[in-house]
């Protein structure tokens, strides 16, 4: 089954906005494009329920309703309990929070790990825990290609005191698709949880976080053609130890242990507009299924074919490059189709250039500054992202090609 696209860029209206219509898109890991339902869905809610939701008449009850559906249907798609769904305001928002409640959680001597491939949002909050006497262990990259290798971990929990393993579905610069299951496998072998931040990942398709076996896994809607939220899976059993961090006389529900402000009403009812455009997607291609893991699961690999065939002809120009340096693995497959580029010299120009070009894309250290650094690469200077999802075109590529070739 091959992906329609004339009919995944209908469902997108910034696809029919003049500015953007006769534009290539690159810049989809800073935010994708929200699709047609979310958009409704969230101008419905303004006009017609911006109300305080539940209370006991038509326009609160809808609004009630509509919060509930986003959190029931996308908890169905990611293979995890309704409950064990929360949404906060971003993924740095809902990371800090559960670092605080890790930070109270553990007992003395025991340990974390982090890694240097992460955005600084699922490294920071954890590292600052150093600040309270929790120590913090560093599983590192290889310098040279950026991998995070499961080996180098074994050590680092072979004491038997790591309670918390901290890492990336795959990083925002290196990209490589990092082997949750196994890694969450070696992890709890040791009697540790695992955080896993799939920021990077999700807008690729969503996970199965049952099948992955992850204890906490963290995306942010706004990559994933919704709106600006974070939305976090933490499982059951791992969340209602956790002291909550929400209102006290809340403390009995696990979706609102880790919010500690009131909910974003609007944006957490329109999210069900992401599970609205995944079941459309799915209907349209392969026709009904009652089952929503599943449903999201053959729309997870539709998205991941169609992305892998983009992305390697880019792959394959910029390696055979001798003026740049290629970040992450060179084959499609094993990568989401997030591609850096370091090019020796400082790449915001080259970004704007490439705008010159009709090419939308940015440049930066993307708050990957640990990753770059432990790379050898300036983050000063930054790397020139090109970022695509679904809804990209291999027409799309082939005109960033050609301005790379005229702008480099």
């Amino acid at each position: 089954m091959q992906l329609d696209l004339s009919y995944v860029r209908a469902q997108f209206p910034a696809f029919s906005v003049p500015d953007l219509a006769d534009r290539a898109f690159f810049e989809n890991a800073g935010g994708s494009y929200a699709c047609a339902p979310v958009i409704d869905r969230l101008t419905r809610f303004y006009r017609e329920r911006k109300v305080q939701p539940y209370a006991p008449y038509g326009a609160a009850q809808a609004g009630g309703a509509e919060m509930d559906e986003a959190r029931a249907r996308l908890a169905a798609m990611m293979g995890v309990a309704t409950h064990e769904l929360s949404f906060g305001p971003s993924t740095t928002a809902n990371t800090y929070v559960l670092a605080q409640a890790v930070r109270r959680w553990l007992k003395p001597g025991e340990a974390i790990v982090v890694t240097d491939q992460d955005h600084e949002a699922n490294s920071g909050p954890w590292r600052r825990l150093a600040e309270e006497g929790v120590e913090v262990r560093e599983w590192k990259i290889n310098p040279a290609s950026g991998h995070l290798d499961p080996a180098r971990l074994a050590p680092l929990l072979a004491d038997g005191r790591v309670r918390l393993v901290c890492f990336p579905h795959c990083s925002n610069v290196v990209a490589e698709i990092n082997p949750v299951a196994g890694i969450v496998a070696l992890a709890h072998a040791a009697g540790a949880a695992a955080c896993v931040d799939g920021v990077s990942y999700a807008p690729h398709g969503l996970p199965d976080v049952g099948a992955l076996g992850a204890d906490i896994y963290l995306f942010s809607a706004y990559k994933t053609y919704g709106p600006h939220q974070g939305i976090m899976a933490i499982r059951e059993s791992l969340g209602m130890r956790l002291p909550n961090q929400g209102h006290w006389f809340n403390g009995e529900t696990l979706y609102k242990r880790f919010t500690p402000a009131g909910p974003d009403h609007a944006q957490v009812a329109a999210s069900a507009g992401i599970a609205d455009y995944f079941d459309a997607l799915h209907d349209h291609h392969f026709g009904a299924e009652p089952d929503p893991l599943r449903r999201a699961g053959r729309v997870h690999d539709l998205m991941r074919a169609h992305e892998i065939a983009l992305c390697q002809p880019l792959l394959d120009y910029l390696k055979d490059r001798n003026d740049l340096r290629l970040v992450g693995p060179a084959e499609a497959e094993r990568r989401a189709p997030t591609v850096a580029v370091d090019l020796g010299r400082p790449a915001e120009p080259v970004s704007a250039a490439l705008a010159a070009e009709g090419i939308n894309c940015w440049a930066g250290d993307f708050y990957a500054v640990r990753p770059l650094s432990a790379m050898g690469i300036d983050p000063r200077r930054g790397v020139l992202r090109l970022s695509m999802v679904h809804y990209t075109s291999a027409a799309d590529v082939s005109r960033l090609i050609s301005a790379l070739d005229r702008v480099l």
